[in-house]
């Protein structure tokens, strides 16, 4: 590859090896200055280790990076914010009772003189970068009273005071609403405008042609090729992730619906400031249903998920399995109903990280006798159930089990959960954003895997922020709005647009 001023970034032959593992085979990336490039690839596919090399968090064991055209050596992330290049992670790096402003000016302070902090001066910066940009964020408010949207946002602002060129986004709407994902690709537009240069990390296919350039797919950390966005449809870009063709739409039969096995009656619960965030909702789903319920984030559905699982108390109502009742006892009796649950949040619910793959695999199981007699542990047994999971659900790397959990990628370790909740043989599934962060393979995997749930006889609700999802594998939507159910149709019955205009507390 020869260096080239018109590129901001190039990347030439990078190869990562962890142990015997190799994430990275001879990649190139070429990304073209003032453009939105994105990084296409299954989970597992190395398009955040090409990214953690590019922002100096790892080095390449081969393989030369240019800037501008020039040769550049970037050992650590200062070099490579000194290199004019910022990186907005996945998950957010931001303290939650610090300001807006106290967070972007953190380890790049202003300084009047003697070590003491200049806030005016320093937010002064912040207000004017907030302007140029359009960002639209309040400099004085905390962290913990900002939409996620808002956070995103923050973490953008933060690299931008660094003096930032190129922006690294790694899965940036993994965790947004619909309206904040149309905003969030309106900033990147506005940034390229302005002369700045955007790297995307995603799998999100919609988004990559509402918002790319060009594009540059890798598949289990081998260069495939780079395409013109506008030029290839959603399924030529699925198929040459995947290496074989996706099936973009949900294939299943009309459910069956049996007997009405998870009930909510009149279900009032408080979020953490002791506001009422549930409302008296109702809800049933049957054996053998799906019922997806559909609504913009912060509409009661986190309080909802935690009174059913008992990590939050309800003030009123029920929540009823076969009949008994639930609400306001422990996680393990919800558990011993033979409720599973597919939590939102990965890493704080979903798995304990400094264990291993194979420890979380049996979390829920540890005291059974197929794996815990006498109170040790049969870790033979456990391995080998654990080995057979990560066959099944394709969890990479395939010799994971001994690993731990917080060292693979977001969307396997979002396998890892799938995986166990499922092999729970659950009467009652609760599936909380199930493909958040999964790639169209894996998501294609995930929504096959809830339709075979279904026909076996378990009673599934699906809650999820994307419409899409809700709308191909449901039996019965329900919309949520402000804490209840605004309405409940059969799949079919309703279009999109009657659904936004419930999920806005319109009438429909």
């Amino acid at each position: 590859m020869e260096p080239d001023a018109r590129y901001a970034v190039q990347m030439s032959g990078i190869v990562k090896t962890f142990g015997t593992f190799t994430a990275l085979d001879h990649v190139d990336l070429t990304v073209r200055k003032g453009t939105v490039h994105a990084v296409l690839g299954e989970n597992g596919a190395g398009k955040s280790t090409l990214m953690n090399v590019l922002y100096g968090l790892y080095q390449a064991d081969e393989g030369q990076v240019f800037l501008n055209g020039e040769p550049a050596s970037i050992n650590n992330p200062t070099q490579a914010i000194a290199h004019g290049i910022g990186m907005v992670h996945q998950h957010f790096m931001l303290v939650d009772n610090f300001t807006v402003t106290q967070n972007i000016i953190l380890g790049d302070e202003t300084c009047k003189g003697a070590g003491i902090l200049d806030m005016k001066k320093a937010r002064e910066r912040v207000c004017q970068i907030i302007e140029q940009y359009g960002l639209e964020v309040d400099p004085d408010a905390k962290i913990e009273d900002i939409s996620v949207g808002m956070q995103q946002r923050v973490e953008i602002l933060k690299a931008l005071y660094r003096g930032a060129d190129v922006l690294i986004l790694d899965e940036p709407t993994a965790v947004l609403t619909p309206q904040e994902i149309e905003r969030l690709i309106q900033i990147m537009r506005d940034l390229t405008a302005a002369g700045k240069t955007i790297i995307v990390i995603t799998h999100k296919l919609k988004e990559i042609k509402a918002s790319a350039d060009t594009c540059t797919i890798i598949r289990r950390g081998c260069y495939v090729g780079e395409v013109e966005v506008a030029k290839v449809t959603e399924e030529e870009l699925a198929d040459m992730m995947v290496g074989h063709h996706v099936n973009l739409t949900v294939d299943k039969t009309p459910a069956q619906p049996g007997e009405a096995i998870f009930e909510i009656r009149d279900l009032h619960v408080k979020d953490e400031r002791g506001i009422e965030a549930v409302k008296g909702l109702n809800l049933t789903v049957h054996a053998g249903e799906i019922v997806g319920l559909a609504g913009i984030d912060g509409n009661g559905q986190k309080e909802l998920v935690e009174a059913i699982t008992c990590l939050a108390k309800a003030t009123g109502g029920k929540v009823m399995v076969r009949g008994a009742e639930i609400q306001n006892t422990s996680p393990r009796n919800v558990i011993d109903h033979k409720v599973s649950t597919i939590h939102e949040d990965r890493q704080k619910r979903g798995l304990v990280l400094p264990f291993t793959v194979a420890e979380n695999a049996v979390l829920e199981k540890y005291r059974t006798p197929e794996f815990g007699a006498r109170g040790v542990l049969d870790r033979a047994k456990m391995h080998e159930f654990t080995e057979q999971l990560i066959a099944d659900y394709d969890i990479r790397p395939a010799d994971c089990a001994t690993k731990t959990a917080g060292g693979l990628s977001g969307g396997n370790q979002q396998k890892v959960i799938i995986a166990r909740e499922v092999s729970n043989d659950p009467d009652v599934l609760i599936a909380v954003q199930p493909t958040r962060g999964l790639d169209v393979g894996a998501i294609e995997y995930v929504h096959k895997a809830l339709v075979a749930e279904r026909d076996r006889g378990t009673a599934i609700l699906l809650i999820s922020l994307e419409l899409d999802e809700v709308m191909s594998v449901s039996d019965t939507i329900s919309v949520i709005y402000d804490g209840a159910i605004a309405g409940t149709f059969k799949q079919g019955e309703v279009d999109e647009n009657k659904l936004g205009l419930l999920m806005a507390g319109g009438e429909a």
